[in-house]
């Protein structure tokens, strides 16, 4: 192959350069200027919340918000096991207990069933729930919801894969206390590096503002009462991201495409699953992923690769990471079971149906070899 096919690669919409350049010419450069104004609308807007913080990235928006909670060390919060670290690294930075929830096959997201069994039986309540929507998909966050009301427990929604994504016409990462999205190089819209903390409580988004600018107290000169982070995102960055936002309906729907592509292409060979989309549910398909019954997803995986198509394994849950060996866990092997059949791929916007095809023709003669 004459070029690389990625998992996510980034996707220029066309006005990125214009913006940044009127950046430059405001010569608002740093975490300050009127694009990280309009990211912030823009993103209100969108997703129907009703505070926005655009900040570095989405790990930095999740610890905002357990910080902006006040959870703090000795604390337990529940997270899914299916997922990234960046979903879970910011517990441990607030010297708080990670506890892992396992998926459901419905969704492959977090089992409300799980859940609701742990809050009814443990000993020390937790103070939150940090969970994920993977691969862009929506869990099934209204249950999820309603019972982490139920119990009195804080409920962060990690949407950096999901926007885009609805249950029942509301958009991902605004059913909870606090939601967070990301603009990663790989996600569906990218600023190179950034995230956005969103929640309806304006009194928290300000707190949260407070302790990004490095919780300055309100003088000429600088006091600080409290300690605060350097996670602002800068007016550069927010110029792209105002830029993606212009295109966002565009790619939801390549991304949906290809997706589609993948089904057709596939169709008929009885092992292959895809991700399931919950009824009600619309999800943005950021990555095409699936499962084996047989094959190797590892063969799979090389034979793409040797003709310059990346691939990757579906996410190892965190009970399984060394790092969390000792931490407690609530599972029924769900997310153990998709990890070891399961393969993320290419799913960037730039793709074409013939490169679809010819991804799933290296598929087809590798399960049938």
């Amino acid at each position: 192959m004459s070029k690389k096919l990625f998992l996510s690669s980034p996707h220029m919409g066309g006005n990125e350069l214009k913006y940044i350049e009127e950046v430059f010419k405001s010569n608002y450069i740093a975490p300050l200027g009127e694009y990280v104004d309009k990211f912030e609308d823009s993103i209100k807007k969108y997703t129907g919340t009703k505070n926005a913080l655009a900040v570095v990235n989405a790990t930095s928006a999740l610890h905002l918000a357990l910080r902006v909670l006040e959870i703090g060390e000795g604390d337990d919060v529940l997270a899914s096991t299916f997922t990234f670290i960046g979903s879970v690294s910011a517990i441990l930075y607030q010297n708080a207990n990670p506890i892992f929830i396992d998926s459901d096959y419905e969704s492959w997201n977090l089992s409300p069933v799980l859940l609701e069994k742990y809050l009814k039986n443990c000993v020390k309540k937790p103070k939150a729930l940090i969970i994920t929507h993977l691969y862009g998909m929506s869990a099934s966050i209204e249950e999820i919801a309603q019972i982490c009301k139920k119990y009195d427990v804080y409920l962060i929604e990690d949407a950096a894969e999901s926007l885009g994504a609805t249950f029942n016409g509301k958009s991902t990462g605004t059913f909870g206390d606090f939601g967070v999205y990301s603009f990663n190089g790989n996600k569906l819209l990218t600023t190179s590096g950034g995230g956005m903390l969103v929640s309806d409580n304006k009194e928290w988004i300000e707190k949260a503002f407070f302790y990004a600018t490095q919780a300055k107290e309100p003088f000429i000169h600088y006091e600080h009462e409290e300690y605060g982070y350097n996670y602002r995102m800068s007016n550069v960055l927010a110029a792209i991201g105002v830029a993606q936002m212009e295109v966002i309906e565009e790619r939801i729907a390549k991304k949906r495409e290809i997706f589609n592509w993948y089904k057709s292409y596939l169709r008929g060979i009885d092992e292959i699953q895809f991700m399931p989309e919950l009824k009600n549910s619309f999800g943005n398909r950021w990555l095409t992923t699936m499962t084996f019954e047989k094959s190797s997803y590892i063969k799979v995986m090389e034979n793409l690769n040797n003709i310059g198509v990346e691939s990757r394994p579906l996410w190892k849950p965190m009970h399984l990471q060394p790092l969390f060996k000792e931490n407690k866990n609530i599972l029924n092997g769900t997310s153990e079971n998709l990890y070891k059949r399961g393969l993320c791929l290419a799913s960037s916007t730039t793709m074409t149906k013939n490169d679809v095809e010819m991804i799933c023709d290296s598929i087809r003669k590798t399960i049938y070899v």
